[in-house]
This record gives C-alpha cells, structure tokens and sequence, in this order.
C-alpha cells in the first residue's frame, strides 16, 4: 500500500498520482489535504511517515510547492527515508542506494507527465542489497556517523 500526502500546493499533482495509480491498479491511502485551502504540510508529511513506520503502508508519496518543506518534516519520524527528488535518475538512486521510503516531489517544479515517470521509478527499483548500502542504511537509521 502506497501512503499519499499533501499540502494545497501539492493537491493538483497528488490527484494526478492517484489517478496513475489506479490506472495501474495499484493500493494506495490518501492522508490529505483533500482540497485546495490552506493547510499545513508538516501536518500530512507526519501522518504519511507514521502510516509507513506503523507498517500500514509500505512506501510514500509527499507532494507540497517545492518538496523541500514537506520531506524536511516527514524526516524528522525514525525509520523515514524520505528523498526528494525531481529527475528519474534521483528516484532510481535513493531506493537503489539509500532504500528511502517516501519520494518526495514539488508540485511547482516539474510537470505532472515528468511526476509520474518518476514516481514509477521510485515504486518499481528496489534497494540493491549491497553490503556498502546495506552499512550505510543501517548508519543512519542507528545515527552512526
């Protein structure tokens, strides 16, 4: 199950998402916002990371204006790898490299077609189970530095 979030800067694009996913046929949870008016984003960027450290949902999408703000705050719950990221090449590195667990995106950045080929990177690469990533995984999440 894929947790989605985001704030009235995000809205627009996070339908689009939703829309590709169930093209897909892919499970998904929508945590908000559920329109456009104002809101707070760390708000949704917390309830998205809670659903995926609880084990409710497997990975995330966070969309706000930039992306900036809301993977700030979805890094802040233990256990979030949160990655934001604005090129294929960056979604397919973060869960090959860095096993994040929510993709981050700026809705005021890139385009709704670019979104989704990165989001479908994002959702289909897996973590490469090199023993350096696996270390370097395990380093943050113990905050070893």
């Amino acid at each position: 199950m894929i947790a989605l979030g985001s704030d009235q800067g995000g809205f627009g694009l996070k339908q689009e998402v939703i829309k590709h996913l169930q093209e897909k046929g892919l499970e998904y949870k929508d945590y908000g916002s559920y329109d456009e008016k104002s809101c707070d984003y760390p708000v949704y960027a917390k309830k998205v990371a809670n659903a995926i450290v609880s084990g409710e949902c497997d990975k995330g999408i966070l969309i706000c204006g930039t992306g900036i703000g809301i993977s700030i705050a979805a890094n802040k719950v233990k256990g979030i790898r949160a990655a934001l990221c604005h090129d294929v090449f960056s979604a397919q590195a973060t869960r090959e490299h860095n096993d994040a667990n929510i993709l981050a995106m700026g809705a005021r950045v890139i385009g709704p077609g670019h979104a989704l080929k990165i989001v479908d990177t994002f959702l289909e690469t897996e973590f490469s189970n090199e023993e350096r990533h696996v270390r370097r995984v395990g380093m943050i999440e113990n905050d070893l530095t």
